[in-house]
């Protein structure tokens, strides 16, 4: 009962909590504003699963980027707190176009990071993140096990530089991030064992299986530049995604190339009240 409980957990995707806006007063605490943004993107990504073939399939990938991050009390409120939802989905080919794959993925990080003020210009922040990921993988070809879920969670580390651009009197933000996993746990079925052994026969030996870089070695990597435009700001960003791992025999990579644009906003948190403001935790 514990291993399905573990399973199931794997699989949960996080709610996202709308918040109010309200206008700008520097008065109020730095925790009550709030830097939120969405994007979306296209891209090329790579992918491969031994567990459904022994081939590499490469095609278009559409993901979308919820992003929201906040400043907390910690440590003096130098800590800054980081929620990022992820999903994004493929259609690949392999190289002799004998076949495709189409796979989904679902993922939610979150991460504290301490503010270090290098200049009045430049900031590098650092701190811990915890990553929950689900989805899955088709393979057109196969009929007999034609399918691989994906379930893993991650603890790892995570950093940014934040450089404020000023350019013709405005304020230009451009930031790179970097996660890596270190340690998790991971879903796999073993090598050749089909899903009816897993869950109609009970046979959950091996498929939980713990990981770390030895066997995951995976990093994030995203590339942003908020630029405002009259009263919005606008987001262009690149996102490196490239996770692999070498789990129960079965060897697995994707490597995605995306690039991204969207919106952000920056809010306040007040109750009963619902005004735009302008204040962005990411310049303070």
């Amino acid at each position: 009962m514990r291993k399905e409980i573990i399973f199931l957990l794997l699989f949960c995707i996080p709610t996202i909590y709308i918040w109010g806006q309200t206008k700008e007063n520097d008065s109020l605490p730095s925790t009550r504003f709030v830097n939120r943004a969405s994007m979306y993107g296209i891209g090329y990504t790579n992918l491969l699963d031994t567990y459904l073939s022994p081939l590499e399939y490469t095609g278009i990938e559409m993901r979308f980027l919820r992003e929201n991050i906040r400043m907390t009390k910690m440590i003096h409120g130098n800590v800054s707190s980081q929620s990022i939802f992820q999903t994004h989905a493929t259609y690949t080919e392999n190289e002799a176009k004998t076949g495709n794959e189409i796979s989904a993925l679902f993922s939610w990080s979150y991460a504290l990071h301490y503010h270090m003020h290098i200049t009045p210009t430049l900031k590098i922040l650092a701190g811990p993140y915890g990553q929950i990921n689900g989805g899955f993988i088709y393979n057109t070809r196969n009929s007999n096990n034609p399918a691989q879920g994906k379930a893993y969670v991650n603890l790892g580390v995570s950093s940014m530089i934040i450089y404020r651009l000023h350019i013709y009197n405005k304020i230009l933000l451009a930031r790179y991030q970097i996660n890596i996993p270190l340690v998790g746990i991971m879903f796999s079925p073993e090598y050749q064992q089909s899903y009816y052994e897993i869950f109609t026969q009970g046979n959950w030996n091996h498929v939980i299986q713990i990981t770390s870089v030895h066997n995951q070695p995976s990093i994030f990597q995203m590339l942003t530049l908020d630029v405002p435009i009259k009263s919005a700001t606008l987001r262009f960003g690149y996102v490196l995604d490239l996770h692999q791992s070498n789990v129960n025999k079965i060897k697995c990579h994707t490597y995605s190339h995306s690039f991204m644009i969207g919106f952000v906003k920056n809010i306040c948190i007040i109750k009963n009240k619902d005004k735009e403001i302008s204040r962005s935790p990411l310049l303070y």
